[in-house]
């Protein structure tokens, strides 16, 4: 419509003033200086709520969750311990988080994703075969060492698996407080509900004694 007329012109002016108030009704940044998480409290749309600013301390901005070795004793030879909002709270709503990941001599961080975050990662000791697979099931690995860095894109099925002869640590990143993690063989295998075996004997082509087999691995 035009705006020559009265009644137009100030039509079209209500327009052109609530547009931008629509597009820009949400700031994607934090308009304050942290939010650290109430733990106690139910999370809510991308995090927890704020902890009472006079109940916040320099211990909620700290934490040495990454500084203690793991046990890798385990069907994977693998462990994983996660700086994340649930266990450091005042990385709530920033974005980002760690893991300090240990494999064992032949051990592997086996097949599995973070929807939530793409990933990075450095190899502190060891040798690692690293690897992930793309949407159009291009399989991209390299073998890492110390010092060596190698970036996952969110949501992709990756893996680390030792190749060396000593246990390997390395550090990992997220863009997200809560990447999440999906692990591909106990996803499949160990769901509670179980996926039924028909689905899984058709999916892998076998007989449901394999399957059967498989899920008997995993208790």
């Amino acid at each position: 419509m035009t705006c020559f007329s009265p009644i137009r012109l100030l039509g079209c002016l209500i327009v052109l003033l609530l547009l931008p108030t629509r597009i820009n009704s949400a700031d994607p940044d934090p308009l304050q200086d942290f939010c650290v998480a109430d733990l106690k409290a139910s999370p809510s749309l991308n995090g927890f709520p704020c902890k009472p600013a006079e109940e916040v301390t320099s211990d909620d901005f700290f934490s040495d969750a990454l500084s203690k070795e793991s046990n890798t004793t385990n069907i994977f030879g693998w462990s994983v311990t996660p700086a994340n909002v649930l266990t450091f709270p005042g990385l709530n709503t920033l974005g980002i988080s760690m893991n300090r990941v240990e494999i064992a001599p032949g051990g592997l961080n086996p097949p599995h994703s973070h929807p939530r975050a793409s990933e990075t990662g450095v190899v502190i000791e060891g040798k690692l075969l690293v690897g992930f697979v793309t949407t159009s099931n291009v399989f991209h690995s390299k073998v890492l060492s110390a010092g060596q860095m190698f970036v996952i894109p969110r949501g992709l099925v990756h893996f680390q698996l030792n190749v060396g002869e000593e246990k390997a640590l390395l550090f990992t990143s997220f863009n997200s407080h809560l990447p999440g993690v999906v692990i591909a063989p106990t996803s499949l295998f160990a769901s509670s509900p179980p996926i039924p075996n028909q689905v899984l004997t058709k999916a892998f082509r076998v007989g449901e004694d394999t399957i059967e087999t498989i899920k008997s691995k995993f208790g």
